[in-house]
C-alpha cells in the first residue's frame, strides 16, 4: 500500500512539473511592429503574426491546431481584413477574398481538385 501511495505521489509531482512547463505567449517588438507567437497548452504554436504598436493586427497571421497542422492563413492591414485568406480543414481548403474588410468571394477546394465557388 505504501508503494502505491509513493507511486501516486511521484506521478502527481511529475505531472505538476510538466504542466508548469507550458510555453508562455511571446511578444517581441521588431521596429514598428510587435511579433506575436502564441502557444496551445501542449506547447505547440497556435498562432503567429504581427501587431502594430497601437495593437492592430498587421500582415500575415498563421493559425495551427494543437497537433501543429496549419488551419488558416490570414492577412491584415492596420486591423482590416485584406487579400485572400486560406482555411484548411481535413481534405478541404477554402479561399476567402476580402474587399473593404468584407467577404467578396469564397472558393472551396478538395484534394480531388473539385472547385466550388460561392459568392
Amino acid at each position: 500500500m505504501k508503494n502505491l501511495i509513493v507511486l501516486c505521489a511521484v506521478l502527481f509531482s511529475v505531472g505538476f512539473a510538466i504542466a508548469q512547463e507550458n510555453k508562455q505567449n511571446e511578444f517581441v517588438q521588431e521596429g514598428k511592429l510587435i511579433k506575436a507567437t502564441m502557444f496551445h497548452e501542449n506547447g505547440i504554436v497556435a498562432q503567429t503574426g504581427f501587431y502594430t504598436l497601437d495593437n492592430k493586427l498587421q500582415g500575415e497571421w498563421i493559425s495551427y491546431d494543437a497537433l501543429g497542422n496549419k488551419t488558416a492563413v490570414a492577412h491584415y492591414n492596420n486591423g482590416n481584413k485584406v487579400g485572400t485568406w486560406y482555411f484548411y480543414q481535413g481534405n478541404e481548403m477554402k479561399e476567402v477574398d476580402y474587399s473593404n474588410s468584407r467577404i467578396a468571394k469564397v472558393t472551396s477546394f478538395t484534394k480531388s481538385d473539385t472547385r466550388v465557388v460561392t459568392y
